[in-house]
């Protein structure tokens, strides 16, 4: 019988500034590899303010990840160097693999109301695939499954399968998971994980427990790393809780990581950012011809 995870750590978002001048928590990125292997980053943009998001994300590249950007409200404006258009609404997800290179933009634009909330999440890419070609599943709120696990458990099933739910995002490189996990009061949910795959989760919103001896709840905004084991047990008391539940199949490899590209060394990172520099960064023969124009110095910090 799969035994239960154990909570390894717990992780506090940090407030911080990306993009052209977006305010958001990092729930986890640079310092944490390799404890969530094979995810690299997870950035939580959440506000009210249109002064704290408008900036947005523009023109700039990526290469040697999947980037996952999945939003709650309000919508953001998309672009990239393959000619995808278009807009991620609320409950959409967008899972882009950058591979050999791909330069693109996101421009939050907030809710009628004002509110933006989304997150974005960086897989890792193993070095076998990541001159792979780029790729783009645009998936609606519309095609991810909501299933009712027990009384008072909900879960959106993005990627993978729940009872005999198959999220709509199949067929990718890194095995992963991507739950979205709503409980109401005094409700738990038993949730069996792959042996060896790294899991973790991030509370949203409320307050649970997310070891069997409920000994420590855990609130909005920290990250439960999990060790052990293959089921993870959440649990609530008196309040409700929303968390991502997410993992994935460890890469395993070096990692050479500067700002938005992340290769296996040092010397491929001098190369991406010399073809960077020399226009010749895009594999794509169409994309090449016409590329966007990278946003100054946005792409080297």
């Amino acid at each position: 019988m799969a035994g239960f995870r154990r909570i390894d750590r717990i992780l506090k978002g940090k407030s911080t500034l990306e993009g052209a001048g977006v305010k958001l928590k990092r729930a986890f990125g640079p310092h944490e590899v390799p404890l969530l292997d094979p995810f690299l980053l997870l950035d939580d943009f959440h506000s009210n303010n249109p002064d704290d998001y408008l900036a947005g994300f523009p023109w700039h590249p990526h290469r040697g990840i999947e980037t996952v950007t999945y939003v709650l409200e309000g919508m953001v404006e998309h672009g990239d160097s393959m000619g995808n258009r278009g807009v991620i609404r609320s409950g959409d997800v967008q899972w882009m693999t950058a591979g050999n290179g791909i330069i693109h933009q996101e421009m939050p634009k907030g809710s009628e109301g004002g509110l933006m909330w989304g997150f974005q999440l960086w897989v890792n890419l193993p070095a076998s695939h990541k001159m792979d070609d780029p790729t783009y599943r645009g998936i609606t709120r519309g095609e991810i499954p909501e299933v009712e696990v027990n009384p008072g458990v909900r879960v959106k099933v993005i990627c993978g399968e729940l009872k005999g739910n198959r999220g709509p995002v199949q067929g990718l490189t890194v095995d992963c998971e991507y739950l979205d996990v709503m409980l109401e009061p005094n409700a738990q949910l038993e949730h069996s994980t792959k042996k060896g795959h790294g899991a973790f989760a991030y509370v949203i919103g409320g307050r649970g427990y997310f070891d069997q001896q409920r000994s420590n709840p855990i609130d909005a905004e920290q990250v439960v790393v999990f060790s052990g084991g293959e089921k993870v047990k959440i649990s609530t008391g008196d309040n409700s809780l929303r968390c991502l539940m997410i993992s994935g199949k460890p890469v395993g490899e070096p990692v050479a990581w500067l700002g938005p590209i992340v290769m296996n060394t040092q010397e491929e990172l001098r190369t991406a950012f010399s073809e960077l520099d020399r226009g010749t960064f895009l594999r794509n023969p169409k994309a090449a011809r016409n590329p966007p124009e990278l946003h100054p110095t946005y792409y080297k910090r």
